[in-house]
C-alpha cells in the first residue's frame, strides 16, 4: 500500500505551481513519442497523477513509471491544456532522486563525467565537427572548464552524483 505524503506533495507545488493546474485529461500522454514507443509504460500523466496525490515512494524509491524515460522533447509541456511544465517537473523528481542516492541510469552518470572533463554532455568528435563544417553550421563552443569547476564544486555536484567516489 502506497502512502501519500502531503509534505513531498507540498514540495513539489512550491517548486512548480504548474502542477496544481493539471486535470488529468491525458494529453501528454498521448502526444508523448516515449508514451507511444514503450505502449503506455512509461506514462507522463502516471508520473504527474503521483505527483498531486504525493506518492513519494512510487516517484522516487519504486520509479514506477520511470521519470528517466522522459526525453525532454517538450511535446508534453507544447500539447498540455493547462499549461502544465511537465519536464521541469520531472527534472525536480529526478534531482531528488539523485540527491536521495536511489539508483539512476548510468549514463546519467557517463554525461556527468563528460560535463566535467569537456564541458558538454555530449563531446563533439572529429568527424561531427567536421560534417558541421562541411555544412556551414556554426562552431559549438563549450564552457569555461575551470569556470564549470568553480560551479560544480560549489553546488557539490560531483558528490552527489557520486563521481568522486569512482574516481577515487
Amino acid at each position: 500500500m502506497q502512502m501519500v505524503d502531503f509534505e513531498f506533495r507540498k514540495e513539489l507545488i512550491k517548486e512548480d505551481f504548474s502542477l496544481n493546474y493539471c486535470y488529468q485529461c491525458g494529453t501528454c500522454s498521448s502526444s508523448c513519442p516515449v508514451a507511444l514507443v514503450t505502449k503506455g509504460e512509461y506514462n507522463p500523466r502516471k508520473i504527474i497523477e503521483q505527483s498531486l496525490l504525493g506518492l513519494k515512494d512510487m516517484l522516487l524509491k519504486d520509479q514506477k513509471p520511470n521519470v528517466w524515460l522522459c526525453c525532454t522533447c517538450q511535446m508534453c509541456v507544447e500539447e498540455c491544456p493547462q499549461n502544465v511544465f511537465l519536464t521541469e517537473i520531472f527534472e525536480k523528481i529526478k534531482n531528488k532522486i539523485v540527491l536521495l542516492g536511489e539508483p539512476y541510469p548510468e549514463t546519467f552518470k557517463t554525461q556527468a563525467k563528460s560535463v566535467i572533463e569537456n564541458g558538454l554532455a555530449i563531446p563533439l568528435t572529429q568527424p561531427i565537427i567536421r560534417r558541421r563544417d562541411q555544412l556551414g553550421l556554426p562552431s559549438v563552443e563549450s564552457a569555461n572548464i575551470k569556470e564549470l569547476k568553480k560551479l560544480l564544486d560549489a553546488t557539490d555536484f560531483g558528490k552527489k552524483i557520486k563521481i568522486l567516489e569512482d574516481n577515487e
